[in-house]
């Protein structure tokens, strides 16, 4: 390629002149090509060490001027056709006109132009996104698709230097990170090492430093594990690992490939090693954390941060810490942990100022809020710049007019919005029936009882107002709160800090719970810029009937039953219309077990659409993957909670882990944060804790569970008594402190008759929990979480592919193992197809509520890449349009996508069938649905497909057999017409037998039809030519060629023959009552001449021509067409063929018992015209081939699906030692 002029003082140190010129000089590497001896290994092995583009451009064009001893590379190339393409482009355009000028300045300038301009026009043509790239970080990204064979779309993201330990020895390279693979290169005295791993095959991913290993990254796979060492940063590099890695499991479980941010802003200057991918997976890693620091929605972006200080009122001190400005919120975070934390949504800004700067209080910013409150920020590094940014924000911020007329709604308050910003299904006026039910044709309105408070509140309205001990209790923890108000500020602008903490564990008072939860979750930020959301998704959800809906019915009375909210209409009403809007709002989760208990508890608190929005918060962001199909986020906190168990209670985890119960009792724990296994009262308190929490407290409350019963557990010899203790400590886990009345357990009391176990306190279970397990970290969590979702999720995918074996191995004749490499291989080539471009999205190949058989599904170039691997009926170029009309064949239902089942039954008729089934199928490729009219059109080019009669004509494939049991049939129903117009008793009986007959019918017709050869269509002449020019291809690489074509002419001539004796039969009875300007058909004898009068004469039908010009096309040669004076005056077009190809047998040995073709032909058809009543049968088909013994070899030939699967499997996974590095081992690599 061009590249920039840059000066070379060394022209000749370590480069071969092998081309020159008075201006140019072409050269080539040392070392590279044939030979090179010592200095080629030596020069070689300092390339790959020193990252020198010569390793990937061998060869380069220098610029060179009389007397000048400085040189200008204008050109390198990876080969000697593209270096010596440009070299020719300047011989022919360049040197004339440089031979013109008299100073050699002047030449030097116009190249370096003509270069300038020549590179210029080349980028415009480049996507943005490598313009952002460095030249230096291009060149290595065409290094890695040269050296490891990857197309154009696999971007790299980077690349480090590094040792990869080979055994006990490490070999010095560099590691390409792309976005689907992890590439090693290396080259050292001769010794070459490459290695391809995909980022979907890596099971672990550890960073670890040993005496072996010293502070080294191990990447396992499920067969293989590699170590890397001597990093010169190794976390920025195991962090980027990891986040590829975590893109490779989303991709995995939600099929979704990786898609670039196009709105990620440009950086202000190109960074020399730092790839556009890599800023925009850096911009993602820090918005993750963003969001999960302060509870934000997904689509909210980090525009950057600042150290700053923050004036508190309640502590009357400023607090160091850093300031977080985003699109919609300016963030706050202490320094030091739970001190303070502050969201202040730009919604809520009325005035941003910068206040006068002092000594105290340098470069100080002031925020005020519409509701009255004011936050000082000072120590701003560059205060004009971010009060500009903000401005700008505020600019683009909607104008939430409902926030100014209703001022509750700023304290946390929920309001109805305004008419103004409300849609119009939500603003319609719905007057409330009876019951509080919305009028006719309204599934949701504000006035319902459930769209203005909780369940809780609207049942508790008619109980006697309590003024007993806990109720003081309650009225106390009230007063606290507001106490906590005044001082800190109400909703979302509140100071957060340990003060906070210690009231959310000491419990929420119930009056409040709705609101704190919102507030804490960040489901009032989301409700707050959605109004009228819910009401919309209600009425376009309900009524539909869905797979979710459906799963929701059946459990909308199993959802907190003893609570007497959910055993009326209204509760269940209103648990159906938030759990069928939120499976509306996410397709992909739908509706999961354990969403019904949540939701029902989150309904006793806070009204229909304040539920809706802490479910997403909790589905979408504070539980991630939780309540999907494979309920993977739990499966993975279930690790977690197993590593902890091991790190903090050991010897109880091993003695567990001898039971098995951790992964028994754990998955109910985190999907129902304990609400399914605890009494209500108590559990919800947990629920407390875990929305201003987070995840953190399931953990801690979990182990000091195991941790208050461990001597107990560890005398325990089963499972099931494991279980039973654990049970009865959680069952009686109480709250004495709530004013609710007592909610019976669904649990019964595991007592087994003995005096009842002690209550345990639940503000004791949680202050233990945080006295001894406190210590845990949010981030430490998502270190073991990333660790455990590579290992679920590569377990759920040997799952899956185990059930899909299990579900085909008794329809397939391969071995379980074939069938697990061929899943693989299947797996490999759907997954490589979403991330390198496909004909349709991700969603349309991959839905998880299917079966794990149906799960992935490839398309047509797929399935034609897999059938070229490993198919056995190769056939040239031939091969492609082979392969697509096997597609077409197993596509049964037409969408363009097949699924494995479907692609093991095309492989195993090649591989495992009789010569029968291998002739059935290769019979029924050459028939519709497989053969498309395009490419019979494409093969006749445009022949006559009807003759000048439009007269109605039986059909050609109709026999007289076709005719009798059409009078059968109709003599049949005509006799059970005459019995069903009997009466009385008569009639009676026959609707008897009628019913049980149609029984049997259906019951028929549910069973699998097994398909005979009888069942199979006629074949017509245009499908037959498509079969012959077929099987001429698929015998062009077989060591018997010779022998098969002489078979394979024999077995065509006769079938040309049947196919004209099968037609005389069935067109003498249709010619008898139809006049036609047809001649009359020519005697049997006549039909068929002995050869030699044949080759006398040169006779032929109009079907001969098409298959000699058929094999023609299929690059066959023909004897040449014999012609004579008489055939010139004869209407009738013949012709004299030898269907034995010129490859085979020469025309002087052609012998007596060579079948030739010869029939006669209708009048008014020519040479190139179809015979439409010629057919022939798959019995006629299968009888011919039968008889020539080479065919018969050919078929019954088992095939060696294991060596086509392991080459198929090399051809992505390479890991090898060459001697030598010359041109022709390098473009190896690529293969």
């Amino acid at each position: 390629m061009w590249i920039t002029p840059e000066e070379v003082l060394l022209a000749n140190a370590l480069w071969v002149s092998e081309r020159a010129n008075p201006f140019f000089i072409l050269q080539r590497r040392k070392g590279h090509g044939k030979g090179g001896g010592i200095t080629g290994l030596l020069v070689g092995t300092m390339d790959v060490v020193l990252d020198s583009s010569a390793r990937v451009a061998p060869y380069r064009i220098l610029h060179q001027t009389g007397d000048s001893q400085i040189f200008w590379s204008i050109a390198c190339g990876s080969s000697r056709k593209e270096i010596t393409g440009h070299w020719e482009w300047l011989e022919t355009n360049l040197l004339q006109t440089l031979s013109i000028f008299d100073n050699d300045e002047d030449i030097t300038t116009f190249v370096k132009g003509k270069v300038s301009g020549i590179i210029a026009e080349e980028n415009k043509s480049k996507a943005a996104q490598e313009d952002e790239d460095s030249g230096k970080f291009r060149e290595a990204e065409q290094k890695m698709r040269k050296l490891f064979g990857m197309p154009g779309e696999e971007k790299l993201v980077n690349y480090y230097s590094c040792s990869y330990w080979k055994g006990r020895v490490p070999r010095q390279g560099w590691v390409y990170l792309s976005v689907n693979h992890l590439c090693f290169y290396s080259f050292l005295l001769g010794k070459e090492v490459t290695l391809v791993v995909q980022w979907t095959e890596v099971t672990r991913l550890e960073k670890n430093a040993t005496l072996v290993f010293p502070e080294s990254v191990r990447v396992s796979t499920r067969h293989t594990e590699h170590y890397f060492s001597m990093f010169l940063n190794i976390n920025d590099t195991f962090k980027l690992m990891e986040q590829l890695a975590t893109i490779a499991m989303r991709q995995l479980l939600d099929n979704e490939g990786f898609s670039a941010d196009r709105t990620l802003p440009k950086a202000c200057k190109t960074l020399k090693n730092v790839s556009a991918l890599k800023r925009d997976l850096d911009a993602r890693a820090k918005n993750e954390r963003y969001r999960a620091l302060f509870r934000l929605t997904p689509d909210e972006r980090l525009d950057g941060h600042t150290d700053c200080t923050l004036w508190t009122p309640f502590a009357k001190m400023h607090i160091v810490g850093q300031l977080f400005v985003s699109n919609n919120y300016i963030c706050f975070c202490s320094r030091e942990e739970d001190l303070c934390q502050l969201i202040i949504p730009l919604r809520e800004v009325s005035i941003v100022e910068k206040a006068d700067s002092s000594s105290v209080l340098p470069c100080p910013v002031s925020i005020s809020t519409k509701n009255k409150m004011t936050f000082l920020f000072a120590n701003l590094k560059d205060r004009d710049f971010l009060v500009q940014r903000i401005s700008d924000f505020l600019q683009r911020t909607p104008d939430k007019l409902w926030s100014d007329g209703h001022p509750l709604a700023l304290s946390g308050y929920s309001v109805s919005p305004s008419p103004s910003t409300t849609p119009l299904s939500s603003s319609l006026p719905t007057p409330a029936g009876a019951g509080g039910e919305p009028s006719q044709g309204r599934h949701y309105s504000p006035s319902l009882p459930t769209a203005t408070q909780g369940l809780l509140r609207i049942y508790q309205k008619d109980d006697p107002e309590d003024h007993g001990p806990k109720a003081t209790k309650e009225k106390m923890k009230e007063e606290s709160w507001n106490i906590h108000f005044f001082e800190f500020g109400r909703g979302v602008c509140m100071y957060r800090t340990s003060k906070t903490r210690e009231l959310v564990l000491n419990g929420i008072p119930e009056s409040l719970r709705g609101e704190l939860w919102l507030l804490f979750s960040g489901a009032q930020n989301e409700m707050a810029t959605h109004p009228g959301y819910y009401a919309e998704l209600v009425e376009q959800a309900m009524g539909r009937c869905t797979l979710a809906t459906e799963e929701i019915e059946r459990d909308l009375h199993r959802s907190m039953p003893e609570h007497h909210a959910f055993q009326n209409e209204m509760g269940i009403a209103a648990l159906r219309r938030v759990l069928t809007a939120y499976a509306c709002r996410n397709p992909g989760i739908g509706y999961c077990q354990a969403m019904n208990i949540v939701t029902s508890v989150l309904l006793l608190y806070c009204t229909e659409e304040e539920a809706f929005w802490l479910l997403v918060a909790l589905c979408e962001r504070m539980l991630p993957d939780y309540y999907n199909t494979r309920v993977v986020g739990a499966l993975v906190d279930q690790g977690v909670f197993e590593e902890l168990t091991r790190e903090c209670l050991p010897l109880l985890y091993e003695h567990m882990q001898e039971l098995g119960v951790i992964s028994t009792i754990s998955l109910s724990w985190f999907l129902t944060l304990f609400l399914s296994v605890m009494p209500f009262d108590s559990a919800v308190l947990l629920v407390d804790c875990f929305f201003y929490e987070g995840i953190k407290v399931i953990f801690q409350v979990a182990l000091a569970v195991l941790h208050a019963n461990m001597d107990t557990l560890l005398g325990c010899t089963d499972e099931g008594e494991a279980m039973t203790i654990l049970g009865r400590y959680l069952d009686n886990v109480v709250n004495k402190q709530t004013v609710s009345p007592p909610i019976p357990h669904l649990h019964a009391l595991l007592t087994s008759g003995d005096e009842p176990p002690p209550e345990i306190d639940v503000f004791q279970l949680i202050k233990s929990s945080y006295d001894k397990f406190g210590s845990l970290r949010a981030d430490v969590i998502e270190q073991m979480r990333f660790k455990q979702r590579l290992k679920v999720i590569q377990s759920l995918e040997d799952t899956a592919k185990r059930s899909v074996v299990r579900a085909i191995m008794t329809d397939s004749a391969f071995s379980i193992e074939e069938l697990e490499e061929l899943y693989v291989l299947f797996k490999a080539k759907h997954i490589m197809s979403c991330y390198w471009g496909a004909s349709c999205t991700a969603a349309e190949r991959h839905d998880p509520s299917l079966p794990y058989l149906e799960q992935y599904r490839i398309d047509l170039e797929q399935f034609c890449q897999l059938f070229g691997a490993l198919g056995t009926w190769l056939c040239g170029t031939h091969t492609v349009t082979l392969a697509a009309r096997h597609f077409r064949l197993l596509d049964s239902n037409k969408d363009g996508l097949i699924n494995f089942k479907e692609f093991v039954t095309g492989l195993s008729g090649m591989y495992h069938g009789d010569m029968t089934e291998k002739l059935k199928l290769l019979y029924k490729l050459h028939l519709p649905p497989a053969l498309c009219p395009e490419e019979a059109e494409s093969a006749l080019e445009a022949a006559q497909f009807f003759t000048d009669d439009d007269s109605p004509q039986e059909s050609p494939f109709l026999s007289d057999l076709d005719f009798l049991v059409q009078e059968v049939t109709s003599g049949e129903e005509m006799k059970e017409a005459g019995e069903a117009s009997g009466c009385g008793d008569a009639e009676e009986k026959k609707e008897v037998k009628d019913y049980k007959y149609y029984l049997r019918m259906w019951a028929k017709e549910k069973e699998p039809k097994i398909e005979t050869i009888k069942d199979l269509p006629r074949m017509n002449q245009e499908q037959f030519i498509e079969l012959c020019k077929t099987l001429y291809n698929m015998f062009s690489e077989d060591p018997l060629e010779q022998e098969l074509y002489h078979a394979i002419a024999t077995v065509a001539s006769l079938l040309l023959r049947i196919g004209e004796v099968g037609k005389k039969f069935t067109n003498n009875g249709a010619k008898k009552s139809t006049d036609t300007t047809y001649t009359q058909a020519p005697t049997l004898s006549a039909e068929l001449p002995q050869p030699e009068k044949e080759e006398s004469n040169g006779e032929s039908s109009s079907g001969q021509s098409l298959v000699c010009k058929a094999l023609a096309e299929a690059q066959l040669e023909t004897p040449p067409q014999q012609t004579s004076d008489e055939e010139v005056k004869d209407d009738t077009s013949v012709s004299s063929y030898s269907m034995v190809s010129t490859g085979s047998l020469q025309c002087e040995d052609i012998a007596d018992d060579t079948v030739l073709i010869g029939c006669a032909g209708d009048q008014q058809r020519r040479g190139s015209t179809l015979d439409g009543d010629w057919s022939i049968t798959f019995e006629q088909v299968l009888a011919s081939m039968l008889t020539e013994p080479p065919l018969v070899d050919y078929f019954e030939k088992k095939g060696d699906i294991q060596a086509r699967m392991a080459t198929c499997k090399m051809q992505r996974g390479v890991e090898r030692q060459v001697s030598s590095s010359s041109d022709h081992e390098l473009a190896q690599l690529s293969t």
